[in-house]
């Protein structure tokens, strides 16, 4: 396939479906990450696109949201890995809240087997999952239907929430930053959002890497509220990923990767600590006794290697966790 033709495909993926991962772009395309990679960066300095960390969105993508459809075709294989391995955390006889969103969906599917499990949630595919999960209880928030996500949403929702109490709350967001934290692109649903946070004792946050260094309008959890953050393998050269978490766990969130070669589609549970690598607390947050582990950063970071071996150790530790 000649360039230009490369280039149109990936123009036509883009204004198809909103976002498109870096990843999903050279499967259709057939070709390598770096060459895609070269292909996005020449048509945003068309201005037909803009490059995000890992993948590309339309103009002004900063303030677009992807509806439903379009957010289910992305990162598919990601979304089912972090689904897996989020799923292992929840125990029996827990109460929960879910958030909206694709990977909260796939984590639902995953939940229907976790016996005396109650699930709140504002999310109508959440609760579509668990329907006929005779042992786990769903609980609806109330609000009005945002029907490009199939979300509760408005004062009807948040004030449902209040009084509730739940050990976590699971939550998804279209950017996830050290900086700022988990963010949306909307403002009603973050406003959800924080409500759900207010009601857990833990957050757990899922996004996969292409979420990562991404930040969008409207911030829903801070960064020191995350307990924890599940998501995927970034690729190898993805160093933006690699700082990125590097700086999450800098800030205390304890990391949870889910390795992609052992991850398995369908709706099974999987067994406790399956592919569970936690990147431990590299320093005491709000409320934590001092004199945790070392964190992400290797011997020879420490030392003061060169940026590029820096980086190579950073995914190296995150590969061997």
């Amino acid at each position: 396939m000649f360039a230009a033709e490369r280039r149109q495909l990936i123009l036509e993926m883009v204004r198809a479906n909103g976002a498109v991962s870096l990843r999903e772009l050279a499967r259709v395309v057939q070709t390598s990450e770096v060459t895609v990679r070269r292909d996005v960066r020449a048509l945003e300095a068309e201005g037909l696109l803009d490059r995000r960390h890992g993948g590309a969105v339309l103009p002004g993508g900063f303030t677009r949201e992807s509806g439903f459809p379009q957010k289910s075709h992305l990162a598919t294989a990601e979304k089912t890995a972090i689904a897996d391995l989020a799923a292992s955390f929840v125990e029996e006889g827990e109460a929960i809240v879910v958030g909206a969103g694709t990977t909260t969906q796939e984590l639902a599917r995953r939940l229907a087997r976790v016996p005396g499990l109650t699930v709140v949630t504002n999310s109508l595919l959440v609760a579509q999952a668990l329907a006929h999960a005779n042992r786990v209880e769903v609980v609806m928030t109330g609000g009005t239907l945002r029907g490009s996500n199939y979300a509760l949403v408005g004062s009807g929702a948040e004030q449902s929430l209040q009084g509730l109490r739940v050990s976590r709350a699971f939550l998804s967001g279209s950017g996830l930053t050290a900086e700022r934290g988990l963010s949306t692109s909307n403002m009603l649903s973050a406003s959800v959002d924080r409500a759900l946070v207010q009601a857990a004792a833990e957050v757990v946050v899922l996004a996969d890497h292409t979420k990562l260094g991404t930040d969008t309008m409207f911030q829903t959890v801070p960064t020191d509220v995350i307990t924890r953050l599940v998501t995927d393998e970034p690729p190898g050269h993805d160093d933006r990923a690699a700082t990125e978490l590097q700086a999450l766990a800098d800030q205390g969130v304890q990391i949870a990767v889910a390795g992609g070669s052992g991850a398995q589609g369908g709706d099974q549970t999987p067994a406790r600590d399956q592919r569970r690598r936690d990147v431990p607390l590299p320093a005491p947050r709000r409320g934590q006794v001092p004199g945790g582990t070392p964190g992400l950063r290797s011997a020879g970071v420490l030392a003061g290697e060169s940026p590029e071996r820096e980086r190579a150790a950073r995914v190296a530790d995150l590969r061997r966790r």
